[in-house]
């Protein structure tokens, strides 16, 4: 067997693995040690090449943006419970109750803020769910679209900043997360305008699915309301800024932002009167739970990805997608479709440890730019929370959904929005300054025309012929010293 199928053999042997549902940390790292062994007995490997393996388990575990991971997970799972998302949907439902889909509007409103703020799809969902859900129900919204808006609400989260998916991308890629934040908030802010359009067509087209409130329902108007509204959005925005804004002013690493969300997060609580220890141990076991299975994923990945790189896997995977017809417009089609499909059996940390080392060096020597690439694939990624039938903001709607409501609407109710999503790439694709936008302009520099001016010496008029008659004056020979005898009128330069 030749060294030129072993990379074939690995990608293989990982979809088999995928397919039998082993868990995808151990499954990585069993391949990659056992392709790396092969390797070396076959002859293409030597065994000190697994000298490298300890030095990327410790890049990994020493890496310092991704303590940021913890603490985003930490604030998303303190905000799941302390209150927060009542306050908004509650005041925002009141707000656009009025109108004919209101609660979907402050659905897609709330979850956009909650996005922003948390950072993790569980948290907007299950809050969003257990709020909204029984209200839609009792109000005669359509159930498939009901458990869709609430679905789709909650994955915007993986779009908006800071959302964890940016995080893993701007690592994977070697890129500023700040940067990969910037780059995403105009995707963000059209997807959420997307997501409205859809429920104004659906308010005009079908009105019956999206009724308003009766006026009972309506218990808070005039001051009451307003200040019901601000009571919720005035602390989401101190802390957005808090998070967001420090990162963009340049005044916190994401780490550092990272952990003042989580005091902040702890604040919000603390207002809402339920900071207790409880609500604390709940948020860390869970943030401990998220970050364990990110770094064991990441060792996995690191071991499959070096084994795989070591038998020229990098230039299998490059000449596989740089012959595709169609140049830069046939590989982002191929590379976006298969990770559509790949998003039905992985989730956006799985993909993102193991395709994106793999796709991103080809995208960077087609010279396409990788914020811009990052972004769009974590447009697509979105899709993995919502594929029927197993995207993981079904399972948690479906587990937090009162029995009278079928599975089949959850399954049914998320297609259009999934569609919706797809179509959010295509906008991406067709129209690559909705990302760049937002970035600082690049300034480029052609070291060919630099030119370096040096002044001249005024206060030596004449050293430049004196000392050599060299016609540049900046580089002019220093003058003689005049001997030590000689006078200060004797007409030779004197000492200076």
């Amino acid at each position: 067997m030749t060294m030129a199928l072993m990379p074939p053999l690995m990608f293989l042997g990982l979809v088999l693995f995928m397919l039998v549902g082993f868990p995808v940390a151990f499954s990585l790292a069993a391949l990659g040690l056992t392709a790396g062994l092969a390797a070396i007995q076959l002859g293409y490997l030597t065994p000190a090449f697994f000298g490298n393996l300890p030095l990327n388990i410790f890049g990994i575990l020493s890496n310092d943006l991704l303590l940021a991971i913890p603490f985003f997970t930490f604030m998303g799972a303190i905000l799941e419970r302390c209150g927060l998302a009542e306050d908004l949907l509650e005041g925002t439902g009141q707000l656009f109750g009025p109108v004919p889909g209101g609660l979907a509007y402050a659905v897609i409103i709330v979850g956009a803020i909650l996005g922003a703020i948390t950072g993790t799809v569980a948290a907007s969902v299950i809050a969003m769910g257990l709020i909204s859900l029984p209200i839609m129900q009792r109000y005669g919204y359509d159930m498939k679209l009901a458990t869709g808006v609430i679905a789709a609400s909650g994955t915007i989260t993986q779009l908006i900043p800071p959302s964890l998916v940016l995080i893993v991308l701007a690592d994977q890629m070697g890129k500023s997360v700040g940067d990969m934040y910037k780059g995403a908030i105009g995707p963000s802010i059209m997807q959420t305008l997307l997501f409205i359009l859809f429920i104004f067509a659906v308010s005009i087209l079908r009105p019956r699915w999206v009724p308003p409130l009766p006026r009972e329902a309506r218990t808070l108007q005039g001051w009451p309301l307003i200040r019901r509204v601000l009571w919720g959005m005035v602390p989401s925005i101190v802390l957005i800024f808090l998070v967001l804004g420090t990162i963009f002013l340049g005044y916190a690493t994401p780490t550092e932002a990272g952990a003042m969300g989580a005091v902040g997060a702890m604040a919000l609580a603390a207002m809402h009167r339920r900071l207790t220890w409880t609500l604390v141990r709940q948020g860390m076991e869970s943030t401990m739970r998220i970050t364990a299975m990110v770094v064991f994923i990441l060792i996995g990945s690191r071991t499959f990805s070096l084994v795989f790189l070591g038998v020229d896997g990098g230039v299998w995977i490059e000449h596989l997608l740089s012959s595709l017809p169609g140049g830069v417009t046939g590989f982002l089609v191929v590379v976006n479709l298969f990770v559509f499909f790949l998003a039905f059996f992985l989730d956006f940390f799985e993909i993102a440890f193991i395709i994106i080392p793999l796709l991103a060096p080809v995208a960077a020597k087609m010279g396409i730019d990788l914020i811009w690439f990052g972004v769009l694939l974590c447009v697509n990624m979105q899709t993995s929370f919502m594929h029927p039938p197993f995207g993981f903001a079904l399972f948690y709607l479906r587990g937090i959904a009162p029995k009278s409501v079928k599975s089949s609407d959850i399954y049914l109710g998320a297609i259009p929005w999934v569609l919706l999503q797809v179509l959010m790439a295509g906008i991406v694709i067709a129209w690559p300054g909705l990302v760049t936008m937002w970035l600082d302009v690049e300034q480029k520099v052609d070291l060919d025309r630099v030119q370096i001016e040096m002044p001249a010496d005024t206060s030596q008029p004449d050293a430049a012929s004196e000392g050599g008659g060299s016609d540049f004056s900046g580089f002019a020979s220093p003058a003689p010293t005049a001997p030590a005898g000689a006078g200060a009128g004797s007409g030779e330069p004197g000492t200076r």
